[in-house]
């Protein structure tokens, strides 16, 4: 009983209270036209964002407002902090820019639901909970954590069903998109921001969403959301409202004022309906004043500029900005917990989604299908077939080499959270336990360093297409350069041989001293290099070896 308490206590109010302002926010991108190979025949600026103002204090709860390319989107993404590229115009905290303080008091609830799919409810929120919560709590609090915050969502009946995914059968969009909401609540965030959050979901389930969304509100923390097509009851819960049309502002303000500002200016409703249709109508240009077709847009932004743009501007200048709790910089920027203990818990988490894919039948079935056609092809394959042999070698560290590098770029989709990961663990060649474990342990490195390559071309190759064919290109290059196809590689091009990791058995030292003329010898040579003995080792004769 003392620990819900406590825990009521953590969630009833925000741990500070953040005043978001932003004044003549202008964000331009650059779009270049180009022409015959590649070549940049013309360049444009678009403006995505035209001078939008606006204040949100703590306890207040903004829905933006516009239909589809409004900019809503990435007014929302700037706002939070996460929007690259040059932007013009103040956007303030507390009368403070964005700094690391601020950003341990935000929650960002993207649009699109990114969760683990085999992890159920109550593991994707104590994970997040022991990742995010800082050390002044227990192991258990943390857990007591998710869990109340699985009860305040009314997750309670779903919280051992897998989050599933498009392929695999799992919770309602409702309840992910809650699960998301509860990601960001563990951490009990001052400002939240969330981009379209019932969008796809039925009424009933949206009037939950926003309403746990007011609920959080009162306790004094500040919500900003987009929303597209809100129904009448969620409308008349929003505090402000901004309508967008195309970068532009049509109105900012207290919802409870809209329809009579609209109506001062000469647009009004023909018949009773939900004011946020109406709002979209104009938005889009429609309305149904038959005196001024096809300027509805041009007006209400003068309209805007006119009537509302000044007055905003004066207040967001005056506003009084919330005062602050005495935590400096250092202190809230801190990291929550160590990088030991976000390993583990990282570490932990991806055993248990990944354990899904890895043993799936398909993945099985294709280790057992490659180990059985190499199997096929290299059977009985003896000392005289050295050639075969060193092909072998070749194919296993390219295979599983290849493997990995093709199948990283697409773990860093924005739309798949996790991570794909093959292993391939034939053993080959000699039958003993040493030889099974050294072609083991190449195979896992083989893997280690190419997925580690994959993620990186992923990382700077963020279209996941091009990503694919640049990593095609880098092991095909490897492959050409790896001396097996082509014995005498160049001088100037023979640095990729060593830069792809892959080193043949024909260029071993040892191998080159001995050679190759003798079955014996040829066969005796190729198991010292499996076993890794230095090549003055085989510094004896033909004789030697054969007594």
């Amino acid at each position: 009983m003392r620990n819900n308490q406590k825990l009521q206590q953590f969630f009833k109010k925000a741990n500070r209270a953040i005043a978001l302002k932003f004044e003549e926010v202008v964000y331009k991108v650059k779009i270049t036209t180009a022409g015959f190979c590649g070549k940049i025949t013309k360049t444009e600026e678009k403006i995505i964002l035209k001078g939008v103002t606006g204040k949100v204090l703590p306890g207040e709860m903004l829905a933006m407002l516009g239909p589809s390319g409004s900019s809503k989107t990435t007014l929302l993404t700037a706002l939070g902090g996460k929007l690259g590229g040059p932007l013009d115009g103040n956007i303030t905290y507390n009368g403070k820019t964005f700094s690391n303080s601020m950003k341990r008091n935000m929650g960002f609830v993207t649009q699109d639901d990114v969760l683990y799919p085999h992890l159920t409810v109550a593991e994707t929120l104590v994970f997040t909970a022991l990742l995010r919560l800082e050390n002044t709590f227990t192991e258990e609090q943390k857990i007591m954590h998710a869990e109340y915050v699985i009860t305040q969502l009314g997750l309670t009946k779903c919280k051992n069903s897998i989050i599933g995914g498009p392929f695999l059968r799992g919770l309602s969009g409702g309840e992910r998109k809650r699960v998301s909401i509860g990601q960001e609540m563990l951490i009990n965030p001052s400002l939240l921001f969330l981009d379209e959050p019932t969008s796809g979901l039925d009424s009933t389930t949206a009037q939950r969403i926003v309403s746990t969304l007011w609920e959080l509100a009162k306790g004094g923390r500040t919500i900003v959301m987009t929303i597209h097509q809100p129904s009448s009851r969620l409308f008349y819960m929003f505090d402000k409202v901004l309508l967008l049309s195309e970068g532009n502002s049509l109105y900012f303000g207290e919802r409870s004022q809209v329809m009579d500002y609209f109506s001062s200016i000469g647009y009004s409703p023909a018949v009773p309906m939900n004011p946020a249709d109406f709002l979209l109508d104009l938005a889009n240009g429609v309305s149904s004043n038959t005196e001024v077709p096809g300027t509805v847009k041009h007006n209400l932004v003068s309209a805007y500029k006119n009537n509302l743009a000044n007055k905003l501007k004066s207040e967001v200048q005056e506003i009084d900005d919330p005062s602050e709790d005495g935590l400096n910089d250092k202190q809230v920027s801190r990291w929550a917990t160590t990088w030991w203990q976000q390993f583990y818990v990282l570490l932990v988490r991806g055993v248990k989604e990944r354990k899904h894919d890895s043993f799936s039948g398909l993945k099985i079935g294709q280790v057992l299908a490659v180990a059985f056609l190499s199997g096929l092809l290299w059977w009985q394959s003896d000392a005289s077939n050295i050639q075969d042999q060193m092909g072998l070698l070749f194919f296993f560290t390219q295979d599983s080499g290849a493997s990995s590098l093709y199948s990283k770029p697409f773990s860093l989709s924005p739309k798949n959270a996790e991570c794909s990961k093959r292993n391939d663990l034939p053993a080959w060649l000699k039958a003993t336990p040493g030889n099974f474990f050294l072609t083991l342990f190449v195979l896992l490195y083989s893997v280690l360093v190419s997925g580690g390559l994959g993620l990186a071309v992923g990382a700077l190759v963020l279209n996941q297409r091009s990503a694919a064919i640049t990593g095609s290109v880098i092991m095909l290059s490897f492959l050409l350069a790896g001396g097996y196809y082509v014995t005498r590689v160049p001088a100037f091009i023979s640095w990729v041989n060593g830069a792809g990791g892959v080193c043949l058995v024909g260029d071993y030292p040892a191998i080159k001293q001995v050679g190759l003329d003798g079955q014996v010898l040829g066969a005796v040579a190729l198991g010292f290099m499996l076993v890794g003995l230095s090549p003055h080792r085989l510094s004896c004769s033909d004789e030697d070896w054969s007594s």
